[in-house]
């Protein structure tokens, strides 16, 4: 690696992609970053990035911005939208233009890392999580554009070096999507999807961050799928335990029948077509949220790039929740 290596990296205004931008900085690389609106970086401001204007479809901006890179980290994307179609377009089309483009203009890039998600592999089947043989099984529109945009990125495995990463629930500071979950138990309150026990991978992004980092500097990791999640697998049960502690308050439990949940989202995602964004809970959320099984086998990850888990639950919920009340969030 040089001195002083090169990462352009997409979606780092967001949760996951704004804490890896920060962890390259602390490793004395050179990030420049795709933004929307650089008037309104985000958590990117007052850091020593390069922001290029645009987005996944800016073909001319993404040119000059990953000329030169030793690393393309791709996080953009969205996880919400009114249409189906939507997913397909900035998922799925927007990572076939820019890994299209990086092997364009950059052949000699050291690695393309695509980060995707779990749920383009689908829940696991009883209580067996799914791994990197698992025959995917996407059940969500969301997953599936997921899962497309993988099979873009596999098909310029002969040009350059790529890894793609399949990141399983995420929690830490700036978090949004877990946000609900924390405010409610602040509030006292802690609700549980159906009448028996779920199982989840949940994973702080410090760690999610340190794997993207082992996959792109590793020279084991290309072409190859990965897992990222928690060495254990938690139940909300579990999960309400612990933020309960660090609280220090009691929370009524109240456990909701699945109906209730697709009812609320159905509800959500009609109300949203009459709204400028799109409701991240609907129908096909629900769907999501009703699953039993949300776990994924790291030991591939663990194996191959020396990945671990090494934020606790207990710590990482205590660091998140004091982010949340520090920043006025609750």
């Amino acid at each position: 690696m040089s001195a002083q290596p090169v990462a352009f990296v997409t979606g780092g205004t967001g949760f996951i992609g704004s804490h890896l931008v920060e962890r390259l900085l602390k490793k004395n690389y050179t990030v420049r970053c795709l933004v929307r609106n650089p008037k309104n970086p985000g958590y990117l401001k007052n850091l020593p990035v390069e922001m290029y204007e645009g987005d996944l479809f800016s073909t001319t901006v993404l040119e000059k911005g990953i000329e030169g890179a030793d690393y393309v980290f791709h996080l953009a994307g969205v996880v919400a939208a009114k249409r189906k179609e939507d997913f397909y377009r900035y998922n799925r089309d927007g990572t076939k233009n820019i890994i299209e483009t990086a092997a364009r203009v950059n052949p000699s890039l050291k690695k393309f890392v695509h980060i995707s998600s779990q749920t383009a592999a689908g829940p696991g089947k009883g209580k067996e999580p799914v791994n990197e043989f698992t025959e995917p099984k996407p059940i969500t529109s969301y997953g599936k554009s997921k899962l497309a945009s993988e099979q873009e990125v596999l098909k310029f495995q002969d040009k350059i070096p790529v890894t793609i990463l399949r990141v399983a629930a995420v929690y830490g500071p700036r978090d949004s999507a877990t946000f609900d979950y924390f405010k409610s138990a602040y509030m006292g309150l802690e609700l549980l999807i159906g009448f028996h026990d779920t199982y989840v991978s949940l994973v702080h992004v410090h760690d999610i961050v340190s794997g993207i980092v082992l996959a792109g500097e590793s020279s084991n990791s290309n072409s190859q799928i990965y897992f990222l999640g928690s060495e254990k697998f938690y139940t909300w049960n579990e999960i309400g335990s612990v933020t309960k502690t660090v609280l220090k308050k009691k929370l009524l439990r109240i456990r909701v029948p699945k109906i209730f949940v697709f009812v609320i989202g159905g509800i959500s995602g009609f109300l949203s077509t009459f709204k400028s964004k799109p409701s991240v809970l609907n129908f096909e959320k629900a769907y999501d949220l009703t699953q039993d099984n949300w776990c994924c086998d790291i030991s591939k990850a663990q194996q191959q790039l020396g990945y671990k888990q090494e934020i606790s639950l207990e710590n990482g919920v205590q660091e998140t929740v004091q982010w949340y009340l520090d920043n006025k969030w609750m």
